[in-house]
């Protein structure tokens, strides 16, 4: 998913959103414990990464860059950030580009001084961003995160927490966000509870995360979610914690479940391999492959249920692909003469593991269908005599509009289409999809707390069919900007 061309594209699921991190942590390296928590949240977004501190003075520094967290920070760079707290963010770009402007953390210092880290995505940020400028409130990027960040920093409250609350009566959508003052670190989450946002402790002190992961690396305790509609402050008076906001249900996106987050994870208390290994089980019961002989994973966000389809269907399972994993984000172009091997810069099929078999071949979801459809044609050419396509999720069928960057419906190739049309537009010989109920199944939850619109098309927040694209505020950045 990290490749820039649309041909080269390593992968067919959605793309990623972002992660974040903050820690309020005096007698730590901050920065450097930012440094390996964004670095365990990198699959979270490889277009930019960025760190902002603050000592005691109250100074803020802030560094971000485009490119992956060890491309853009080095030692030399980490010890320039000095401080006792932190917040960090990887960014995949989910309203506005991939500019520099749009990089992350955002520092203002307009009445409050801050700098703010956000994963999510706000369905009202043009009304909000048009109020601002009526305002006299200047911009220097297209990002919803930067609303955010200039509604905090422009309000009249004299404490953070007052204007964090209002703000969260203001904006609508989904955001799990991280903000950083000259004296602490508020974290706080949309009242639907969207994006995935855990609170961890450190020693006698205390850090946010997108996810549980980033705990593990620094040697930090995951101590509980942060519920939906909550504010948490970590300063020198240890935690402090309200509820804002109360939504009128819970919409935790179920998709973190089946792909977006690492599978070391832990969320509502879910340990996310065991539950994509059920998902696995799930489909091999509601979609079996009789007579086939191999079960192979599309690596590696297919690797859990694919051993639990095996398991399930009492099938060997193997590495008939094997992925390159060197492969990052990569600015340089391949040139026409390799460009229709690009996809093997990622994948590369085994004809000793797969020749002369009918292989299940096991992936967590398809959009657009172009990967799939040259992965087909690998496994063909490696020698598979049948190719069976099942998939550990429903058929996506809807754009996201809560932070995640999803096709159109009119690209989506599930759009319109019957399962078995899909299959004859793939080449594969069978192709199944688990079915929803057997996500719940796996995940031990059910449709009344979770958001299933990318594949149901029913939206948890009123007004989500008149939000506003990515690029919504790319038209007003001459106007926006400085």
């Amino acid at each position: 998913m990290t490749l820039d061309t649309p041909e080269l594209d390593p992968r067919d699921g959605p793309r990623d959103e972002c992660g974040v991190f903050g820690a309020y942590a005096p007698g730590h390296d901050v920065a450097r414990l930012t440094y390996f928590a964004l670095y365990a949240l990198q699959h979270r977004g490889q277009e930019s990464a960025g760190i902002a501190t603050c000592d005691r003075g109250g100074h803020v520094m802030t560094l971000r860059d485009r490119g992956l967290v060890n491309q853009v920070f080095d030692e030399q760079k980490l010890r320039t950030l000095g401080g006792e707290l932190a917040v960090g963010h990887v960014r995949y770009s989910t309203t506005g580009s991939d500019a520099w402007e749009n990089t992350q953390p955002v520092y203002r210092s307009d009445r409050h001084q801050l700098a703010l880290a956000h994963n999510g995505n706000l369905i009202n940020a043009v009304e909000l961003h048009s109020e601002l400028r009526e305002q006299g409130v200047k911009f220097q990027s297209t990002s919803d995160s930067e609303i955010l960040a200039a509604l905090l920093a422009t309000h009249p409250a004299e404490n953070i927490e007052d204007a964090v609350a209002d703000v969260m009566h203001r904006v609508h959508g989904a955001y799990s966000t991280v903000v950083m003052t000259k004296d602490r670190v508020v974290a706080f989450r949309d009242p639907a509870g969207l994006r995935p946002l855990a609170l961890g402790m450190i020693g006698d002190r205390y850090c946010v995360a997108s996810e549980s992961c980033a705990f593990d690396i620094i040697g930090a305790t995951y101590l509980r979610d942060v519920l939906p509609g909550e504010v948490v402050t970590l300063d020198e008076r240890g935690i402090r914690t309200q509820v804002a906001v109360e939504g009128e249900r819970e919409a935790f996106c179920v998709f973190e479940y089946i792909y977006f987050a690492r599978p070391d994870s832990r969320m509502n208390g879910t340990l996310l391999q065991a539950a994509r290994g059920r998902m696995g089980e799930i489909l091999a019961r509601e979609a079996p492959a009789p007579d086939a002989d191999l079960v192979i994973a599309v690596p590696d966000s297919g690797n859990a249920a694919a051993r639990g389809y095996a398991r399930a269907a009492g099938l060997p399972q193997d590495d008939g692909l094997i992925k390159n994993r060197y492969v990052a984000r990569t600015f340089i172009q391949p040139g026409q003469e390799l460009r229709k091997h690009g996809l093997r810069m990622k994948f590369n099929p085994l004809p000793e593991i797969v020749g002369g078999k009918s292989i299940v071949v096991v992936d967590d979801s398809i959009v657009r269908g172009n990967t799939t459809r040259q992965i087909v044609q690998m496994l063909r050419d490696a020698g598979a005599l049948e190719v069976h396509m099942r998939i550990s999720a429903p058929p996506i069928k809807h754009p996201c509009h809560y932070g995640v960057d999803m096709s159109t419906r009119e690209e989506m190739i599930a759009h319109g289409r019957s399962v078995e049309d899909i299959a004859a537009e793939l080449g594969c010989d069978s192709l199944a999809y688990l079915s929803l109920g057997g996500v719940y199944e796996a995940i031990g939850g059910s449709r009344e707390n979770h958001c299933d619109a990318c594949f149901t098309g029913e939206y948890p927040l009123s007004g989500t069919g008149e939000a506003n694209g990515k690029f919504a505020l790319e038209s007003e950045l001459p106007l926006a900007r400085v």
